[in-house]
């Protein structure tokens, strides 16, 4: 036992007191650690937070600050001697309160402020009020859930030392103790809650989805689409999402109806993850893409002027905002290809299936190119790759670098790529000095350019610079989370936080070691509650990239004007 002052006090592990578990008073030190997080994290961050997310943020952020706290104050009390008296202690803790209420109510207030301003430079509207109270009752039960667990393992580590004391020395009985601890909580977290708890809910959810179709979604009547008359695929075999892409297909009618021009049905093929050739199949991510290119030839894809390869998201989603344009402006001419790989969100998928995406897009890539460069050269379409987010991360993974993807294709249009996407960060870390990281210059611009505001952007380094074909075109706003979500951020300030800031990044941001990687991990989930183009919405800047890409004949900036008002005033049905 050790003596402290004049209260004898035992180690821990030998603690019998149950109540223990809700002593009265909290460890200062850890404390301290707790507000202090809980105060960083009222400062912005990428994209907008509501009040109720804010609370939420506040009470995990100030859990975390505690328990790095215990760990110092342990480490502290292990190494010092000196211990404050009582009387001490009670000053200390009436400090506490006295500044941690008056600095919580005014950084809550500064927060207000930030956010507003934060919105306004996104183009949103004011947000409705700023409720302090609820924000910091929010964190307080969150961060009181968060300690009443930990200190509930603390207990039962101590239970299971004092038990294993009983068969061997002490020494070791702590060291079983606390790695079988650890074990058990890791184990428990990651089988039990993570893995048996959320994975497996969010399967069953993603399953039962995948099973329907979006309202207003019906098969198609043109046999150029997969699950039309005459596919090679059944249409109750096209999952969710392949449903709503080859269901809302447009017809040459439409087209023409925008465009005034003649016009063709459009091809689309889609191959899904519960296509029956994927199950008979010792590889099924080859046997989905011979399917695709046999549902191609079918369909007679390799006589069109543009045949796109098309990575999906996690759920398999094609967003119409890429397809649509590319269809409308080469009037329904056009093929578009696209394999699911998985039916779960890409938040799921990105922690379980990231390396099936790869794969499965890849084996897609190679066989659709292997057929189109047999054919002629002077008489086969213009092929070109696409993909938004884990879409792009797939489409990047399918080819070796950026040469490889300029001698393949003709052309790629890659939407909002996360961090961790191979050719994207190869291109951010040699991209030209003096070029900032959201918005990098790659060998002058010649075949490879960023954008965020594509009629400005896809112009540098200047309107005369040359720009040969075939051309990539990379989406990328400065605010978007998913971009800049990577683990370095939990000990290291990202590029993309030095000056210059981005243009729609506030100037009121800073990083802070574990805080700015759990504030861009929850930014992640609120990406989509703004406005194009911000955080990981795009909007119509597809229009942009294609006509700067494989533009149709004749096109002209008028054309591309047109079609992206067109965009604006339909109804995605995604």
């Amino acid at each position: 036992m050790r003596r402290v002052g004049a209260v004898v006090r035992k180690p821990y592990w030998e603690r019998s007191d149950s109540g223990y578990l809700v002593r009265r008073w909290p460890d200062l030190t850890a404390a301290c650690f707790g507000i202090c997080f809980f105060w960083l994290s009222l400062t912005p961050s990428l994209v907008p937070r509501p009040w109720l997310l804010q609370g939420v943020v506040g009470g995990i952020t100030a859990a975390i600050g505690y328990g790095i706290g215990s760990v110092v104050a342990t480490v502290c009390r292990a190494l010092l001697r000196w211990r404050p008296g009582e009387k001490t202690r009670a000053r200390l803790w009436q400090a506490y309160w006295i500044l941690g209420l008056v600095l919580t109510g005014w950084l809550i207030s500064e927060s207000d402020h930030s956010q507003r301003r934060l919105r306004e430079l996104q183009g949103l509207p004011p947000a409705t009020a700023w409720h302090a109270a609820a924000i910091i009752l929010i964190a307080v039960l969150l961060w009181a859930l968060f300690l009443l667990a930990a200190r509930g393992i603390r207990l039962g580590s101590r239970t299971l030392i004092r038990a294993l004391h009983r068969f061997v020395p002490l020494p070791v009985a702590v060291g079983l103790g606390l790695a079988l601890s650890a074990l058990i909580v890791t184990v428990g977290l990651r089988d039990v809650v993570f893995q048996r708890g959320v994975i497996d809910l969010a399967d069953r959810i993603a399953y039962e989805t995948n099973g329907g179709t979006k309202e207003g979604i019906h098969r198609p009547t043109s046999p150029l689409v997969s699950g039309g008359p005459g596919s090679l695929l059944r249409w109750q075999d096209l999952g969710f999402q392949g449903r709503n892409f080859a269901g809302s297909t447009p017809t040459g009618q439409q087209i023409t109806r925008h465009t005034g021009r003649p016009a063709k049905d459009p091809v689309r093929v889609y191959v899904s993850a519960s296509a029956p050739e994927a199950f008979s199949s010792r590889n099924p991510f080859e046997a989905k893409a011979r399917l695709a290119v046999r549902e191609l030839e079918r369909t007679g894809a390799f006589d069109r002027d543009v045949l796109a390869i098309a990575g999906t998201t996690g759920t398999g989603w094609v967003n119409a905002d890429i397809s649509e344009p590319l269809e409308y402006m080469h009037d329904g001419n056009t093929a578009i290809v696209a394999v699911q790989y998985s039916y779960l969100p890409s938040w799921v998928s990105f922690l379980v299936d990231k390396e099936r995406a790869a794969q499965a897009t890849r084996h897609l890539v190679d066989a659709v190119l292997a057929k189109w460069s047999a054919l002629p050269a002077d008489d086969r379409p213009r092929l070109v790759v696409t993909g938004e987010s884990l879409g792009g991360f797939a489409v990047e993974s399918s080819f070796d670098g950026v040469d490889d993807l300029l001698a393949r294709t003709d052309g790629a249009l890659i939407v909002g790529t996360p961090n961790f996407a191979p050719m994207s960060r190869e291109i951010r870390e040699h991209r030209d000095d003096g070029s900032p990281v959201w918005r990098p210059l790659y060998e002058e611009g010649r075949n490879v350019r960023f954008a965020q505001f594509p009629e400005r952007d896809l112009k540098r380094p200047s309107p005369d610079a040359a720009w040969n074909h075939p051309r990539v075109v990379y989406l990328q706003n400065a605010s978007d989370p998913v971009v800049w979500w990577s683990s370095d951020l939990l000990l290291h300030r990202p590029q993309w936080l030095r000056n210059p800031l981005g243009p729609d990044v506030t100037p009121a941001i800073r990083w802070f070691p574990v805080v700015t990687f759990w504030q861009t991990s929850v930014d992640m989930a609120v990406s989509y509650g703004v406005q194009a183009p911000h955080g990981h919405r795009y909007g119509t800047a597809p229009v942009d990239g294609w006509a700067a890409i494989v533009p149709r004949e004749g096109w002209t900036p008028q054309d591309t004007e047109k079609l992206r008002r067109h965009m604006e005033e339909r109804k995605s049905p995604y």
